[in-house]
Parts: C-alpha cells; sequence; structure tokens
C-alpha cells in the first residue's frame, strides 16, 4: 500500500517512477565513472568562477561571469540566451539596482517527454575588489573562495552533472532548461518572474544552492523573506535652550522598537529582528528624523499577513502623537513549502542515494535562509527540491567560505541520476 501510495504521488507530479527494485539499488556505473572523471575539471571550474568578481552590484564582473557560463553551456550542446531583466516591470525594493545582472538560460532537448528545471546564481554578497585579498586556494579537502559554497558550487554542479551525462549518452529527457540569474542575493528582482514561470513549465525544478559540510541534505522548505522600515518624522529643537519646542523623532522610533520586540515565534519559524537604526545629525539638536530596519522570518505565506497585520496595528500606538509614523512591509521572497509531490520525489533521491553507499537527509523545516526555489514554486505542478550543490560552509563570511572538495563525486552523481529519474520514461 505504501509503494502504490508513493507511485501514485510522483505519477501525479508528471515524474516517471520506476518499480524499487534490487536491481535499481546498483550503482549506475557508466556514470559513477563519468562523474569521478568530472571531479577535477569541476575544481577547474569552481576556481574559474571564483575568480570572476560578481557582486550582486557589479555589473561588469556579471556580465564577465555571465558570459563564461554561456560558453560552458553552448559547448555542452545547449541552445543559450542571455537575458535581461525588464526593469521597468521588475519587483522594486529600496535596494534593487537601476540594472541587475544578467541571466544565463540554456535549454537541452532530448527524445523524451518529460522536463527539468535546474537553477543556480553566479552574484556574490562580496564587494569588488576583495578578491585580491582571498584568492581561490585549496587546502585539504576545503577549496576556499568567495562565493564558491553560495553559489558558484551549483553552478559547477550544473555545468559537471550535465557533462558526465552528456558522456553517458543520456538523452532520454524532454527538456533540460538551466536558468542561472545574477540577482539572487539581493532577493532577485529582475528574475523572479522567470523563476515563476519556468517553474510552472517543467516537470521538476532542481534547484542547486550548496548543502551543508555538517548535514548532507535536500531541502523540501526554505524561509520567507520580508524588510520592515520604520519611518520617523518629528520636529528639531535646540537641545539646550528649547528640547520642549521639539518632536523627538529618536524617542518615538525606541518606543516602537520596543513595543514590536515579541514578535518573533520561533517555535513557528517566525522571527523579526531589529538590526539597523539612525537617528539624528548633531549631538544638540533634537532629532527630526529616525529610521530602523527589521529582518523578518516565515516558514508560511499565511504568516506573511498576520506578522504584517500585527506590525502595522502596534504602530499606531504612539509616544509621541505629533510624530508621523510610516510603516514599509516588504516581502522580498515566499518561503518555499513542502509539498507531497517533493516529499515523494525526495524518497527517490535518498535511494538514489544509498547507490553509492550514502545516506541522505531530507529536511522539511527551513532554517532561516531564503532561495531562488521558492519562486519557483510559485506556480509548479511538480516537486521542486532544495540544495543539489556541493557540500559548504561559511557563506557570506570573509575568509572562511569553502566547498569539501570530497563531496564532489557523490553530489554531481546525485543530481545527474535525480535528473535521470525525473526525466526518463
Amino acid at each position: 500500500m505504501i509503494r502504490k501510495a508513493l507511485f501514485v504521488a510522483v505519477a501525479l507530479a508528471g515524474v516517471a517512477l520506476a518499480p524499487l527494485s534490487q536491481a535499481q539499488t546498483a550503482r549506475n556505473e557508466p556514470l559513477w565513472q563519468a562523474v569521478t572523471a568530472e571531479k577535477q575539471p569541476a575544481l577547474d571550474t569552481l576556481r574559474d568562477l571564483v575568480n570572476f568578481e560578481s557582486g550582486s552590484g557589479d555589473r561588469e564582473g556579471l556580465e564577465k561571469i555571465a558570459g563564461y557560463v554561456a560558453g560552458r553551456l553552448k559547448t555542452l550542446g545547449g541552445e543559450v540566451e542571455l537575458i535581461e531583466a525588464d526593469m521597468a516591470t521588475a519587483y522594486r525594493m529600496h535596494d534593487t539596482p537601476e540594472k541587475t545582472g544578467p541571466m544565463v538560460k540554456a535549454t537541452f532537448k532530448g527524445t523524451g517527454n518529460r522536463s527539468v528545471l535546474l537553477i543556480a546564481h553566479m552574484d556574490t554578497v562580496y564587494l569588488k575588489g576583495m578578491l585580491a585579498k582571498q584568492p581561490f586556494r585549496v587546502e585539504g579537502d576545503r577549496a576556499y573562495g568567495l562565493g564558491i559554497s553560495d553559489d558558484k558550487s551549483g553552478v559547477a554542479a550544473i555545468i559537471h552533472a550535465l557533462t558526465a551525462l552528456k558522456k553517458t549518452g543520456f538523452n532520454q529527457y524532454g527538456r533540460i532548461t538551466v536558468l542561472i540569474n545574477g540577482d539572487e542575493e539581493i532577493s532577485s528582482p529582475g528574475s523572479r518572474a522567470l523563476l515563476t514561470a519556468l517553474g510552472s513549465e517543467h516537470d521538476a525544478v532542481l534547484s542547486c544552492e550548496s548543502t551543508s559540510v555538517a548535514n548532507d541534505r535536500l531541502s523540501l522548505a526554505t524561509s520567507g523573506i520580508a524588510a520592515v522600515t520604520l519611518k520617523v518624522t518629528g520636529r528639531a529643537s535646540h537641545a539646550g535652550s528649547a528640547p520642549h519646542l521639539g518632536v523627538n523623532a529618536l524617542y518615538e522610533l525606541s518606543h516602537q522598537m520596543l513595543q514590536m520586540r515579541d514578535l518573533s515565534k520561533p517555535q513557528q519559524g517566525l522571527k523579526m529582528n531589529w538590526t539597523v537604526a539612525n537617528a539624528g545629525t548633531n549631538r544638540n539638536v533634537i532629532p527630526a528624523d529616525a529610521v530602523a530596519f527589521a529582518d523578518v522570518r516565515v516558514w508560511s505565506v499565511a504568516d506573511y499577513d498576520g506578522i504584517e497585520a500585527e506590525v502595522r496595528a502596534r504602530a499606531k500606538k504612539q509616544l509621541l502623537p505629533e510624530a508621523k509614523v510610516e510603516v514599509d512591509f516588504v516581502r522580498r521572497r515566499p518561503p518555499l513549502e513542502p509539498t507531497d509531490v517533493a516529499k515523494a520525489l525526495a524518497k527517490r533521491a535518498e535511494t538514489i542515494y544509498r547507490e553509492i553507499g550514502r545516506e541522505l537527509t531530507v529536511s522539511s523545516i527551513a532554517e532561516g535562509g531564503g532561495t531562488d526555489a521558492a519562486f519557483a514554486s510559485l506556480k509548479a505542478k511538480g516537486p521542486v527540491i532544495e540544495r543539489f550543490g556541493f557540500a559548504g560552509f561559511g557563506a557570506h563570511s570573509n575568509d572562511a567560505e569553502y566547498i569539501a572538495i570530497s563531496s564532489i563525486e557523490p553530489r554531481l552523481y546525485l543530481l545527474a541520476r535525480m535528473v535521470m529519474e525525473v526525466s526518463a520514461r
């Protein structure tokens, strides 16, 4: 009965599922040989990718790395496009640049009728000029570099998993689409619409953010991310001779922050934390302006509605009635929520990983980070699964970001076999 339910759940998602058998638990030897041969080339690709500085605001660097990625995918036989976001219709946030980085889209056509979307991003959080102090380097089992884990690992994983599949002659997919974007670290304002559209068109989405060196896993859930901007306008006055004539924006801002300090509900994945605040211009002037920013994380879309309503309601309870209080609640990224079809396909991933003698953890609980898998899932009918990249550590750090070299072969095998699993009849 359990086997039958699993088959039905995955079939409904448009994913081919062959019956489990002893033969299918054996390692796919041609593929294993192919991914083993890709270990050093993948490391070389990671070196090349790290040597491109590609911060989300570095348009020149993003154009260069996009050209490199496009060339690699074209060499593999993909029909490649460099796509510019339409900034007139892009989702605008306070940190959205005038022009985001380009997207690389590649399409591979096979002989089957299933479709798979592979996604990763090539932008990083690092500023231009940091590469000189933190170059690519290898120390033992660790390959260090800015952005190597988040998410140049995912770009390399896609390139070399496709290379391995090509070497084995596998082409029983209908279509494999690759989308590598350059604005993920700023919440994908230019690429989110295309991610959602492509997610709805494919039978499965495999997103290639890295897994953790501490936990070899796939994720069925990621956090939604929102930002709260609280702006207070008061009235300036001399702090020594006429403070009573002013309206202290800093007092009101402090009051607002303190009365919203208890909105987090960690047990249900709801977190709201004030992280930045600014007020005033001079020591001897009652501040007329003050602003604060909060970071919000949620596990479900419904939680957004509740916490936004509560923030707006509390903001009306002012300390200083003469102050003007404005709240801006921006939903930067939706959460990826677990689905039955994703759980069923993840079960197959566990079986596949055992083919090479490894155990895979599948997590249905978001850990606080948000990814583009959530945008791809918004209108998707099939499974969306995250963390097919290599095992990494130290994302967003200045000197500790690395991937485990020993994870390259097993992770390439997992990604390639999952493409086979989804796309073959």
